[in-house]
This record gives C-alpha cells, structure tokens and sequence, in this order.
C-alpha cells in the first residue's frame, strides 16, 4: 500500500507545521528527521509501547514505530497498576517509548526504555544520516519510508476499556487506518489546509489516530492544548485552527461558558468544522452550541474495533442533531434483531444491534481468538450498539445493549432518548438512565440526576412526567436517584456500571 504519511516524504513542504503541544512544535521536516532518528532504534522488534501522554513524544513515537512496521501498545498513563501489568503481559512489548524525564509506574520498570527526541541529535545518541535514509533496511529514495508496506500488516494495538472483563487488544492494521481516515477525509472535506485543535487523549483511537495521524495523513498540522480550557479552544481557533475535535463532556463546558465569554462565540463561528465523538452529544448542547454561534457541531460514530463507521457529511446532510450520519466510504452497516435478522425498515423507531464489515475493521483481539471469533456473524462485526435507522438511512444511536437498553413491560427503551429529554428540563444538569429488575416490568427505568441546583432539585414526578409528555408514558422513569456528579472515564463516557441502587 501507499504510505500513510505521504507528507513526510522530503520536499519543499518540509517547513510547514505538523505538531504542536503548547510552546513545543515541529514541522513536517522536523518530524521525519526526529522519526527517522527513532526508527532503527526499534526496528525488528515484534511490538512496542508507548507512555502516551499528551505530548509531542507521543506523536513521534508512533510515527517513528509506523515508518519502521513495528505494531505500537498506546498506554494510558492513568491507567493502575494491575491493569496496566495485564496490558504488558497480554502484549509482551520489547520496549517501551517515553519522553525524557517522564516517571515510568513499576509495572515498566522491568522494559528497556527508549527516551524519544523531538530533534535529531537527542534520544541518546547522535542521528545517522544513512539509518534515517534507509529505515527499515530500504532506501527510500526521498519517499517515507513506509511506502509499499503490506496494507495487513498490525499497526496499533489498542486495549479497550473492559468493562465486562480484562482489556482487550484490538490489533488494528495499516489498512484499517488508511481506509478510516480517507473515509473521513471524503465526509468532512478534510484536506492540508486544515488546522486541527484538540485536548483527546493519545492513549485511544479518537485523540491518537483521527487526532494526531489524521491530520499527518493529510499534510495539515494538529495543535493539542495538553489540558482542555474554553479559553485555549478560543485562543487556537481564533489563531487560525479550522476543525475543532472534542467529546460530549467538552462541548458542554464551552456551551456553558458561551454566554459569558464573547471571544468563545467568534472563535466557534470561526471553525470550519466542529465534531463532537466517543459517545452521543446531548440534544441541549447541540441546541445552544448552534443558537449561541450559528455552527453545528458534528456527530460521527466508531469505536476501537472499527475505527470510523459512519459520520454527518459536511455541507451536505440536513441538520438533525441526535444524528450520527451515514455510513462511510466502503463500510456496510445493517441492524440485527434479538435472533439476527436484519431489520430492513428505516422507520426511526425499529431498534436493533448495529453490525458492520468493511475494511475499516480491526484483524482480531490479541491472543484471543474466542473473543474474535464470538465477536463476529459471520463477517459482520458485532458492536453491542443499539439504533434505529431514519428514511434517508442515517443512524441515530440509543445506547449500549448491556446497559443502555431497557426492556420494561414489553417495551424496548433506548436511553439515549430518556437522557435528552431530561437533559431538556432547566432543573438537570447532568443525566443517566439505567434499568433495574422488576418484578412487575421486567426492568424499570431508573434516572440518575446532578441537578442544576442541587439545594432545590425537581421531583421525581415533574421529571416522570416531563419525559412522558415529550416521549411516551411507558419510558419515564420510575425511580430517581440524585448524585453530585457522573462517574465518568477518560474520554468523558459515562461509567454505568458504577451506578447502582
């Protein structure tokens, strides 16, 4: 296949800006001079990891690890210590990848560490002008290094959350990546012009592979703001940042802080593209993002094991927000009832398990060829999304199948649907639904409420009632249960399993 940097093949764009974490930046030549550096240093070895934290370091790592065909283990620098040591067995990396000076957990202290330099001469050892030419044992004549590297072959290994047991690694190859990004490239009329701000985390797909390696992809530059603030959104958007990418938890602190902060508000209608990800954007916020700047903010949908699925098109979608698109370029999406069949009607009300195949899918679980193979039907990859298509085929996703649907008194209940409604009472401010047996229902729907004010909360009954007079009797909430706040993770998902009578 082609490479997956073509922008970092040497030229006259070696000046133009690829990277930049706060004061810290690196153009186009700059990285493959610092990448280039790092290659031979870990070329040969069967995988290794990275101590991903929001850095430049990072970003290198992986590209260094990409230009020389080793599969990268992004590790999340929160994560404790017992699971990061099943990450570390379970993918039994040669060496981990850190920036000078980081402090390493024990887990780690048992790998060879190679310290990443964002410039040639650092990482230890002065660069060699031949080694940066020939990664990989290949001269490459000028190309990036990685060109006609087999389009199979693992890139990334990516351990999702394990919410029903140990993580697990998705290996994730060159493929998957290039057919993601190009899909999205096509839906968003991304392009090298694009200047790209955001605050993701680089341990997961959504902050490292469409927020760093999208970007590169495409020959534009990325501007992380290493911890999210209003007023550094404003700051990057306003200083000629184009696309903004956040997640739910991010969206709403600019909506609120939209009524105070007019630089905010010019900055937002600025952007040429706002997209919002890793889980489903609240109606309100969509609402006062685009009544506050005139923009709409952009909703797509994937996950570890697919990468990209479906995405809103830029200048071509209506505006239906709660939408999360159609599908992408070269992937093919049905919905499956409880006993596999697919649903052919696109009512907007008929929910089933959203199934995709395509070659944005992931080659397996690492070293778990039961969970792979339980993972597919045939070759439809099972998500455990629930959905409902609408008549121009675009998805609107209702939660999870093990904890965002509800089957009460013969009903099935997205949550999705319960959360916006009472997302819309001026009393809530925060909202999850979950169900609970019951003995008469089967399941019943249960509300968990951060209110607005927390000294005067609403009723149960006004919240019940609300949601029945918007939705349908049968889906309000028969229990309300008030908290301070949500648990939440680090890409701002509520935790559900963490929520319990």
């Amino acid at each position: 296949m082609s490479s997956l940097f073509p922008a970092l093949a040497a030229g006259p764009d070696d000046a133009r800006p690829a990277l930049r974490f706060g004061e810290r930046s690196l153009t186009y030549g700059g990285l493959r001079a610092a990448a280039a550096a790092l290659a031979p240093r870990i070329a040969g070895a069967a995988r290794v990891a990275v101590w991903a934290t929001p850095s430049a370091e990072t970003a290198v790592a992986v590209v260094a690890a990409l230009l020389a065909g080793v599969p990268a283990v992004p590790l999340n620098p929160r994560t404790g210590e017992r699971e990061l040591t099943h990450v570390l067995t379970d993918s039994q990396p040669a060496l981990v990848l850190a920036a000078p000076g980081d402090d390493l957990p024990a887990p780690l202290a048992g790998l060879p560490r190679v310290d990443v330099g964002l410039h040639a001469r650092e990482g230890g050892r002065p660069a060699d002008p031949a080694a940066a030419a020939q990664v990989g044992g290949a001269d490459t004549g000028g190309a990036p290094p990685d060109a006609g590297a087999d389009p199979e072959a693992p890139a990334l290994i990516v351990y999702t959350s394990g919410t029903t047991g140990p993580p697990k690694g998705a290996v994730l190859p060159r493929r998957a990546l290039a057919a993601s990004l190009d899909a999205l490239a096509d839906a968003w009329a991304w392009t090298a012009d694009d200047v790209l701000v955001h605050a993701l985390p680089l341990f997961h797909v959504h902050g490292l592979v469409l927020g760093v390696l999208g970007p590169l992809r495409r020959g534009g530059s990325v501007r992380h703001l290493g911890r999210f603030t209003a007023e550094g959104v404003a700051r990057e958007l306003a200083d000629g940042g184009t696309v903004l990418f956040g997640v739910p938890t991010m969206y709403h602190r600019l909506a609120e802080a939209l009524g105070t902060d007019e630089a905010l508000v010019k900055a937002l209608a600025g952007a040429r593209l706002l997209v919002s990800g890793s889980a489903a954007l609240p109606l309100p916020v969509h609402e006062r993002i685009t009544a506050a700047t005139g923009r709409r903010v952009v909703e797509r949908y994937g996950m570890t094991e697919t990468l990209m699925n479906t995405s809103v098109r830029v200048g071509q979608d209506p505006h239906r927000p709660g939408s999360v698109g159609t599908p992408l370029p070269g992937v093919a999406l049905r919905l499956v009832r409880d006993d596999g069949t697919p649903i052919t009607a696109y009512d907007g009300e008929t929910i089933g398990e959203v199934q995709v195949r395509g070659p944005n899918l992931f080659s397996g679980y690492l070293n778990r060829p039961d969970a792979t193979a339980a993972a597919f039907d045939g070759d439809w990859f099972r998500t455990g999304d629930m959905a409902v298509r609408d008549a121009d085929g675009s998805l609107r996703l209702v939660g999870r199948r093990a904890t965002d649907l509800i089957k009460s008194g013969g009903f099935k209940i997205g949550a999705g649907e319960v959360e916006n409604v009472l997302l819309a009472h001026p009393g809530v401010r925060e909202a999850a639904v979950t169900g609970e047996p019951d003995a008469d229902l089967g399941e019943r729907v249960v509300a968990w409420v951060v209110p607005a004010d927390p000294a005067a909360p609403p009723s149960p009954g006004d919240l019940a009632g609300h949601v029945a007079a918007q939705l349908a009797p049968h889906k309000r909430p028969r229990a309300v249960r008030y908290l301070e706040a949500l648990p939440r993770n680090d890409m701002g998902k509520v935790m559900k399993r963490a929520l319990h009578g």
